[in-house]
């Protein structure tokens, strides 16, 4: 009988076409998990896998035994996972992923409730804005907008964001300001370019009582970043068309001004993504749930929105 180890080894090498990508998901060295693979393949007497300086590819033979054992696989796992959810208290090591600013903004302010609460978690705060690999980086959740959903995730929406225009006092110092997107033209734009793609997106804004306009920007600068985007528009650059959750410290503190007051940019949802499995590690659930009620209960999903 083979061990488990060795066919959980085998299968996440085969998802995810690497022995590192593997034992990151399983906690492992890459060392362990190409041992449990090899022992596998002693056992079974075949070859499962061709490698080769470029990665792993499944054999024939390994293709077949991958399909007729995964299932079984997920379905012992789940077995697992549902003794332990109901064992005991959420612990161990979560990996969260988020963009920098809206993580250290909107979620690290929780973070001392949700310690209280699961004493025995201890969160691992990976900060960027790029796109990740989320299975094959070992994450259990991350929070973000515009994420496409690979398979095995879901996604819980938290809130949307908009986009307001902005600029810098001194900028706007003795001039009129515009009276509606279109405008927006005639004076110089700091704008967005998408940090996934690179493409720089046609912003539609429109007011509560359902007028739209496209903002027509002349770019000055271009930036990927939008705790960039607001600091560039603060030294007077140009307007900017910012985030709200990045650009309402600003407005506080009379840094920043806002323009066209009853316009606004529906740029998407932020969300919190995480595997589809049906028996989540209770580390996980009580991450989700608690974000989400937070997020309820501070309505913070208005102070994303148009303010």
């Amino acid at each position: 009988m083979e061990t488990l180890a060795n066919l959980e080894s085998f299968v996440r090498s085969a998802e995810s076409g690497s022995f590192s990508a593997a034992a990151r998901r399983l906690g492992l060295t890459p060392a362990a998990v190409s041992r449990n693979v090899a022992q596998l393949e002693r056992n079974l007497g075949v070859r499962l896998f061709a490698r080769s300086t470029r990665g792993l590819a499944l054999s024939e033979a390994g293709e077949r035994f991958r399909r007729s054992v995964a299932g079984g696989l997920d379905s012992i796992q789940e077995a697992i996972a549902d003794i332990k959810v109901n064992a005991g208290q959420p612990a161990g090591v979560l990996k969260l992923s988020a963009a920098p600013g809206f993580g250290m903004d909107f979620l690290l302010p929780l973070m001392p409730a949700f310690l209280e609460k699961y004493p025995g978690v201890t969160p691992d705060w990976v900060f960027d804005s790029r796109p990740l690999d989320l299975i094959a980086g070992g994450f259990d959740a991350a929070i973000g907008a515009g994420f496409e959903l690979p398979p095995g995730m879901v996604a819980r929406e938290l809130a949307r964001i908009h986009l307001i225009a902005v600029a810098a006092p001194a900028l706007m110092q003795g001039k009129r300001a515009p009276a509606d997107p279109s405008e927006l033209a005639g004076w110089p734009n700091i704008v967005m370019r998408s940090p996934m793609t690179g493409r720089v997106r046609t912003q539609v804004m429109r007011t509560q009582a359902g007028e739209e306009v496209t903002a027509k920007q002349q770019a000055v600068m271009l930036v990927s970043d939008p705790d960039a985007l607001s600091r560039a528009v603060m030294l007077g650059l140009g307007v900017g068309l910012i985030p709200v959750p990045h650009a309402a410290p600003h407005l506080a503190s009379g840094a920043l001004v806002r323009l066209l007051p009853d316009w606004y940019g529906d740029v998407g949802a932020v969300s919190l993504y995480f595997t589809s499995q049906k028996l989540l590690p209770a580390k996980t659930r009580a991450f989700v749930d608690f974000v989400v009620d937070a997020f309820r209960a501070q309505r913070l999903p208005d102070a994303l929105s148009t303010m």
